[in-house]
């Protein structure tokens, strides 16, 4: 990992980390300090970029003063929006006590390719909730997830690892969505619906409301249309489109 001076140490020190409680990490002769924890949001394209944010503020509010950075293997610049960006393998070779990664990828198998290595290689996952998500009670959300602005998760839901909800998405009661799962901007997921794993939902889709005891059941890597309007059980690894959302034959 490449050091840069301290501006206005007057020990000239190099600096590998933002200063606080959490992150403190200088090389001075042949001394250095432990960064205690550091985090990183992996994906410096579009969506991680706006992700960052809330990944701060979430931080901050949490009293948590660790550098967080970008980690990207196909970016070639240092910096964006102001944050360092590393390379997996650069990220893997800092000292810290604590590493946290949020996957901001929305491909879901790459999603879980990346979670699985993190895991092999003892890394942690951290959730990022924007400021201004409102979620109600008895939500239960897996690890790892990213919960974007404005997004309404309303009450009795379960939510496994690594969900993706993105701008203006709501969840309504009684839903269980699986592990990487990606909701598009301006999803409606309504009432008792079930979004099994490695689901994609497209912008503006709406999921009708299910019933008691007969969920409306978005399978297994089913992937709905944007702005197409599900009222019946999406079957695994299909595409849907249209209003009313129909099975998408590819010539």
């Amino acid at each position: 990992m490449r050091a840069v001076p301290v501006d206005g140490d007057p020990n000239g020190r190099n600096f590998l980390g933002r200063r606080g409680d959490n992150v403190e990490i200088y090389l001075e002769g042949n001394k250095s300090y432990m960064v205690k924890r550091i985090y990183a949001v992996y994906g410096a394209s579009g969506f991680g970029r706006e992700v960052m944010p809330s990944a701060r503020s979430h931080l901050s509010k949490q009293g948590i003063e660790s550098e967080i950075v970008f980690i990207d293997d196909s970016l070639t610049t240092d910096i964006v929006n102001g944050h360092r960006v590393l390379t997996y393998a650069a990220f893997r070779m800092i000292d810290a006590e604590e590493k946290f990664i949020s996957i901001a990828i929305a491909d879901s198998g790459v999603r879980e390719r990346i979670a699985e290595t993190c895991i092999r290689d003892g890394v942690a996952f951290f959730s990022i909730p924007a400021d201004n998500a409102v979620i109600l009670d008895q939500v239960e959300i897996g690890t790892g997830a990213i919960i974007c602005p404005f997004v309404s998760l309303t009450s009795n839901i379960v939510i496994g690892s690594h969900f993706h909800a993105n701008i203006y998405s709501y969840v309504a009661h009684d839903c269980v969505i699986g592990d990487y799962v990606t909701f598009a901007p301006g999803v409606k997921c309504n009432g008792n619906v079930i979004v099994e794993d490695h689901a994609y939902i497209g912008t503006g889709a709406i999921l009708r409301q299910g019933k008691v005891g007969k969920p409306l059941v978005i399978g297994r890597g089913a992937v709905v249309g944007m702005g197409a309007v599900v009222t019946k059980n999406v079957s695994a690894g299909t595409t849907v489109v249209g209003n009313p959302a129909r099975l998408l034959i590819k010539n």
